[in-house]
């Protein structure tokens, strides 16, 4: 069984070594890559005020979260849920910042320790679009996946997009390690004799036109993938030359 939690926080600010901290905390499951409704959802008082910036974002007023659960009341439950999971999120390093130093804080070490590893879907998104915008609501828009209800910034709304998007993307394979393919068999089939005048094929060459227009397409690719396109031709280079 391949038990993985799809997780997203809110916090106070960007940089938890200022003093910011978690506020939200959404976790959606998924068992063999199938959603089971088994979610962990809570809301935490950070016991300060969010930074402007990021009050407009998720829209969590000191006010709302003020009766709301310390991070030490909801630790030892969130800890139960994701252990022995693997993780994943979205700009990994973010989240696991902001986790890792609520863990600190309580004597709890990093929560790295106790989960089968993180998969950073900005990571894999970027190697998949290169040179595209990778947000979470841009990937939402590539991959047709409705968000229109997506008004502000939420754990869990965010985690559940986000599972969907990370399904989208990694639809037919279990990881996103690749695979090698079986040999195919090779098949002899009898050979056919050609009649003289079928053995005279005609050979058309790209013209000088043909030529630049495919160059130019290249080096557009190439631009596009950040000079990692696998079909950079001499040719291409070559028309920059002049």
């Amino acid at each position: 069984m391949t038990r993985q939690i799809v997780l997203d926080t809110e916090t106070t600010g960007l940089n938890p070594r200022l003093g910011n901290r978690v506020i939200e905390i959404g976790c959606v499951e998924l068992v063999n890559r199938k959603l089971t409704g088994n979610n962990f959802h809570r809301y935490i008082n950070p016991e300060r005020d969010s930074e402007e910036g990021a009050l407009a974002v998720h829209g969590l007023t000191t006010e709302f979260l003020s009766d709301k659960p310390t991070f030490a009341n909801v630790a030892d439950e969130f800890l139960e849920f994701v252990r022995g999971a693997e993780l994943v999120i979205h700009n990994a390093p973010f989240d696991m910042g902001f986790l890792n130093a609520e863990f600190e804080k309580l004597g709890l070490g990093k929560l790295d320790i106790y989960v089968d590893g993180v998969v950073d879907t900005l990571v894999q998104a970027k190697e998949l679009h290169p040179g595209k915008r990778n947000s979470l609501d841009a990937l939402c828009d590539r991959y047709e996946i409705s968000n229109s209800h997506r008004k502000l910034h939420g754990a869990l709304l965010d985690a559940e997009l986000l599972a969907d998007v990370f399904l989208a993307m990694s639809r037919g394979q279990n990881s996103f390690s690749i695979e090698v393919e079986p040999e195919a068999q090779v098949v002899v089939v009898d050979t056919i004799e050609l009649d003289e005048q079928d053995r005279h094929v005609a050979i058309l060459f790209a013209d000088e036109h043909e030529q630049r227009a495919h160059a130019d397409l290249i080096l557009d690719i190439g631009k596009a993938s950040q000079g990692n396109c696998a079909w950079q031709l001499d040719s291409a280079l070559d028309s920059t030359q002049t």
